[in-house]
């Protein structure tokens, strides 16, 4: 019965987030369009576009490696799935979380590859290509243990309870992280993944309920991105989850300004400036370990 109750608590708790990060996204799009000077969609917009899919039929191209063309859409939505669960409801190890993250640019990997479109393909390349310049970041988690000598997240909101948010201690370490959150938007400076000039990337072959399945993998993904950012720099916000929703339309704001007057940079100028940005933790880490 245990089990049976958790499963069901997990897959409300999945329901809500989709919502909650699916009206998200659709409000960083409302407001990339107010200041472009354009009226926009309805905030829930994106949640009325995931529906759509599902009523869809659902394509194969004649390219399409099947079944890898179909599972990877499952295990996108899968991936963020099982990070929600052990990022904010086991607020378990912070290591998992890397490896989640690290499989899910596999999966967008494959995801290009299994359609067989030139688009495709090439979304996929650059997945890879850009976790170059991300994992430098995981620096980032050294100088967090080293400050509160655990990798446990629920440790770390516990440690920032007592000593203050580690946005504060961690500047630059928060800053590198929050240039990750940034390049996961759409519209994003560093979103070269799905690029307009690639028509939508890896998933530019994924119509119907795959496409479906993959958009509420994307809304789950914001919302654990923006909930770890906050639950690892601004760690007493996440226990009440009214302020837990005001931080994500707050940190949501600032990344639309930020992706409404920023032009899409060049495959190679991305990796390059988010290397720069995340090289700094490394630097960081150093002297801290030197000290």
């Amino acid at each position: 019965m245990e089990t049976v109750s958790y499963m069901v608590n997990s897959l409300v708790y999945a329901l809500y987030a989709f919502l909650v990060g699916g009206t998200l996204l659709g409000f960083h799009r409302k407001v990339i369009a107010r200041i472009q000077g354009r009226p926009g969609p309805p905030i829930i917009q994106y949640l009325i576009h995931t529906a759509k899919f599902y009523f869809k039929e659902i394509t194969f191209p004649s390219t399409a490696g099947n079944p890898l063309y179909v599972f990877v859409a499952l295990m996108d939505m899968m991936v963020w799935m099982s990070a929600l669960s052990i990022a904010i409801i086991f607020q378990s190890s912070l290591l998992i979380m890397i490896g989640l993250y690290v499989l899910q640019k596999i999966v967008e990997h494959g995801c290009g590859l299994s359609s067989g479109s030139p688009y495709g393909k090439m979304g996929g390349v650059r997945s890879v290509f850009s976790a170059a310049a991300e994992v430098p970041l995981f620096a980032a988690v050294g100088i967090i243990y080293i400050v509160t000598n655990t990798l446990m997240i629920g440790d770390i909101i516990n440690y920032q309870v007592i000593n203050g948010p580690l946005i504060y201690q961690l500047p630059l370490c928060a800053f590198a992280l929050f240039v990750l959150v940034v390049s996961k938007a759409p519209y994003s400076p560093f979103g070269i993944v799905k690029g307009k000039d690639i028509v939508s990337g890896y998933m530019t072959e994924h119509y119907g309920l795959l496409g479906g399945i993959i958009m509420i993998g994307d809304a789950l993904a914001w919302f654990v991105l923006l909930w770890l950012f906050m639950a690892l720099f601004l760690g007493p916000l996440v226990l009440n989850p009214a302020t837990a929703l005001f931080g994500m339309a707050v940190l949501t704001f600032i990344v639309s300004f930020i992706c409404a007057l920023t032009p899409m940079l060049t495959p190679h100028h991305s990796v390059m400036i988010q290397i720069s940005i995340a090289s700094l933790t490394l630097i960081d880490l150093a002297y801290r370990l030197v000290h």
